[in-house]
């Protein structure tokens, strides 16, 4: 039995050794010939996880017995389409694959069905200031069909959104974007699973991104509970419902971003997929639902055992968590701290780097440059951001002037 899984970074590595622990040979495919994934893979292939055509030329050619992706937006349409001509296992309808994974589908169907989001508009690259009237400055501009930050700035005027323009089409196919109105926020996440349309939420963390005027969005850590999960429990549970219902999701993972402001809960995006923050260790780790085992036990077309599912309450969940999504400043890297020597400090659960001695870090512009990720557990919130600190003090990336490149150490 085969399994193709699309795309083969690190946010894939997880789903790779699984489904091979599990007894399956794994496909995977990405556009990159020194992806990760690849060195432990049972078969890969050249394929850009976006293209229909590209993947499903290796799907038939391969002979798979499911498909699927997680920790990624883009390729989850793909995965959908691809399973359903080819009569696979899969967890959404082609409709709604796309209007998860397409802003335009998406924040229309916000719009129609009054889900709370910040006012956006969508423009060519000829657009009139007049086609902007509405909107507040500064405003968020972003690709409509991307992912991992790439292309997403925030702007001040309309000038700003000229000379910007083809920065944010380049990562997208196609010829508009997307403008919407800055919301000052904090920004949580949901993490959870539908099930015969009625949605579990299994976890809401604390988004931390970076506080950058020009590139936003780039998230640094997730801290478990929420500090606003006791306020807005009610609120969030309701529209994560709302959300499922209109959009028509029957079953599987889903990953929720709300903005919390002063005009209270918008959604920002939301996904069909594991999130890309680890949720497929830290989920398990603290509710006992195993999400990854469920999608690839799905996605093979086996039955998912629903008990830890069924008897999971979030208001019972008494852990504390916190992953940091680290980076460093651009450089080569001369030493890096062992990773053993990270995984035994006190209460880390897990780590890994992104980047091994020797090679070059680029400067930060969207997610793509994280340097690693820590799973740090604790039994309160002050306990575990003890044990962050003592993570940023012994964990080193130096460069050749014995610098540390590491820059979110303070944290």
């Amino acid at each position: 039995m085969k399994l193709m899984i699309l795309g083969a970074s690190g946010a894939q590595l997880n789903a790779i050794k699984r489904a091979k622990a599990m007894g399956y040979k794994v496909l995977v495919t990405d556009y990159y010939t020194n992806s990760p994934g690849k060195l432990i893979a049972d078969e890969c292939g050249m394929a850009s996880t976006f293209s229909y055509k590209e993947t499903m030329e290796i799907a038939k050619d391969k002979i798979i017995n499911g498909i699927m992706t997680t920790g990624t937006d883009q390729p989850v349409y793909v995965v959908n389409r691809i399973a359903k001509d080819l009569k696979l296992p899969h967890f959404l309808s082609v409709d709604t694959a796309y209007e998860v994974t397409n802003k335009r589908a998406m924040k229309q169907k916000f719009k129609q069905h009054h889900i709370p989001t910040p006012d956006f508009k969508l423009i060519k690259k000829d657009f009139i200031d007049e086609e902007l009237k509405d909107l507040k400055f500064p405003v968020v501009v972003k690709p409509l069909d991307s992912q991992g930050q790439r292309g997403i700035f925030k702007l001040n005027s309309v000038n700003q959104i000229r000379d910007h323009f083809d920065d944010v089409i380049k990562y997208s196919r196609e010829d508009t974007i997307l403008v919407e109105t800055y919301y000052e926020n904090d920004e949580i996440t949901i993490s959870g699973w539908v099930k015969e349309g009625q949605a579990k939420i299994l976890t809401i963390t604390d988004r931390i991104t970076f506080n950058n005027e020009k590139y936003i969005g780039i998230c640094t850590s997730h801290e478990f509970p929420s500090r606003h999960y006791e306020k807005y429990k009610d609120e969030f549970v309701f529209l994560t419902n709302k959300i499922v219902e209109v959009f028509g999701i029957k079953e599987g993972p889903i990953y929720f971003q709300f903005f919390i402001g002063k005009e209270g809960i918008k959604v920002n995006e939301i996904a069909c997929r594991i999130g890309g923050a680890y949720e497929d260790e830290f989920v398990p780790l603290i509710t006992g639902v195993d999400i990854l085992k469920m999608v690839i036990e799905r996605s093979m077309g086996k039955e998912i055992d629903y008990k830890a599912l069924n008897e999971y309450d979030i208001s019972s969940n008494h852990h504390f968590l916190s992953v940091q999504l680290f980076f460093a400043n651009p450089g080569r890297i001369k030493y890096i701290t062992p990773k053993e020597q990270i995984i035994d400090l006190d209460g880390v659960y897990n780590m890994n780097y992104n980047y091994k001695k020797e090679q070059y870090i680029e400067p930060i512009q969207n997610a793509s440059v994280r340097a690693g990720y820590v799973i740090i557990k604790g039994t309160s919130k002050k306990e575990v951001k003890k044990k962050v600190s003592n993570l940023y003090a012994k964990m080193l990336m130096m460069d050749n002037s014995g610098k540390n490149m590491i820059i979110n150490k303070d944290r």
